[in-house]
């Protein structure tokens, strides 16, 4: 009987060790390379001098071709991808029966042509 209760005492657990309590963390050195104040200064410069001009004088540098298009929402985006309700209203169309007067670029006509299916586009003058 001895024998039995000596098998089946539970086997001891091994002591976790701790840490002292006066040693100060370990911190990891930093892996990312720092970069050169000389080499970010002219993308600053770039970014302050793109900022410091009005929005209308940088519009007015890209050559307008003067022809729009005429575009109305004709079906819901309700059960529709995400992307196609993201794209009305990038189209500035979000209930039906909206009409828009957009310019004639090729990123307008991309955006027509994802969402052809639920949009009538006339051409104007």
């Amino acid at each position: 009987m001895a024998d039995d209760k000596e098998k089946k005492a539970p086997a001891k657990k091994p002591a976790a060790k701790k840490a002292d309590a006066g040693a100060a963390p370990v911190k990891k050195a930093a892996t990312a390379p720092k970069r050169d104040s000389a080499s970010a200064q002219p993308a600053k410069a770039a970014q302050a001098e793109k900022a410091a001009a009005p929005k209308a004088a940088r519009q007015a540098s890209k050559p307008a071709s003067g022809k729009t298009v005429k575009i109305t929402q004709i079906a819901s985006p309700a059960g529709r991808y995400a992307y196609q309700r993201q794209t009305l209203i990038g189209l500035g169309l979000n209930k039906m029966h909206r009409t828009r007067e957009l310019e004639d670029t090729p990123s307008v006509r991309g955006m027509i042509r994802a969402v052809q299916h639920l949009v009538k586009v006339e051409d104007a003058a």
